[in-house]
């Protein structure tokens, strides 16, 4: 029997993003509805949050995500034999540095960045290693008129080589070989940009990519960029996901941030990640 969206029940994970829906059998492929249903959740809520998928074999996970969007592979570490899309996020016990392990957006360097990524857990510590998401909607919303005027005219320069970002995929490029052999990924994107399927506004510069303001010098522009990441990743604009064997989450690339917590040194963490194409930022 397949999935109805009737029996679905949407969980907020908190007061302005995220919401955790319960009633998905993943022993049966969704119907149209149910993934319509999800997909408005989703966009609603910035982060969609699902339980008990531990039974989706990785062709299966991918299968899923593809209900959603067009899989694509990742730059710089090569996925899954046979499922290049799928990409391993791996943190072995005796490693210190995690992967990601800033506040980000996924690949804002691309000139087409993902719309969106989904990441289910295969292994998890016994405690910790949970990942915060921060709307960059109602951070966007929460800035003064003037403020708001003066950055809608702004684009950003995002890199794949600022250092914070980096750092955190050598160990995974080692491991697992990387897809580019280019040096540096780098594009300009509107500060500001307008969420092609709901129309709203979000801030869209990252602790992990964004360099500098497209006309400004670095010095120029670290004080007002110091300024937003702190801001986008204010509390009241978060929520925390703990991970069990087989969550998954979908986030929206276009407005939401997310940072995983390295706070489980000695255990090992592996979760499998698809991202979705997206479109130029505008």
């Amino acid at each position: 029997m397949s999935i109805t969206a009737q029996r679905l029940t949407v969980t907020r994970a908190s007061g302005l993003v995220g919401a955790e829906v319960s009633g998905v059998d993943f022993s049966t492929p969704a119907d149209d509805a149910t993934i319509a249903a999800l997909r408005a959740t989703w966009l609603e809520h910035g982060v969609l949050f699902l339980r008990d998928a531990a039974a989706l074999a990785p062709r299966d996970f991918l299968a899923f995500a593809g209900r959603f969007g067009t899989p694509v592979e990742y730059p710089f570490v090569r996925g899954l034999d046979g499922l290049p899309q799928i990409t391993p996020v791996i943190k072995e016990p005796e490693e210190r540095i995690n992967f990601g392990g800033v506040w980000h957006s996924d690949t804002a360097y691309l000139e087409r960045p993902p719309m969106a990524t989904m990441l289910i857990a295969r292994e998890v510590p016994p405690a910790g290693g949970d990942t915060l998401f921060a709307d960059c909607r109602a951070a966007y919303d929460a800035l003064s008129p003037g403020l708001r005027a003066t950055l809608d005219g702004l684009r950003a320069i995002n890199s794949s080589k600022k250092a914070d970002a980096s750092k955190t995929r050598e160990d995974r490029q080692k491991e697992r070989g990387a897809v580019t052999n280019a040096e540096v990924l780098e594009a300009a994107h509107p500060v500001v940009r307008t969420h092609p399927e709901t129309g709203r506004k979000a801030l869209y510069v990252n602790l992990g990519h964004t360099t500098r303001f497209d006309g400004w010098t670095e010095a120029e522009s670290k004080p007002l960029l110091d300024f937003l990441f702190a801001h986008v990743t204010k509390p009241e604009f978060t929520c925390r996901f703990s991970w069990k064997p087989g969550s998954i989450a979908l986030w929206d690339n276009r407005s939401v941030q997310h940072y995983p917590v390295n706070d489980y040194h000695g255990f090992r963490r592996e979760m499998h990640r698809v991202t979705l194409q997206g479109d130029v930022p505008a």
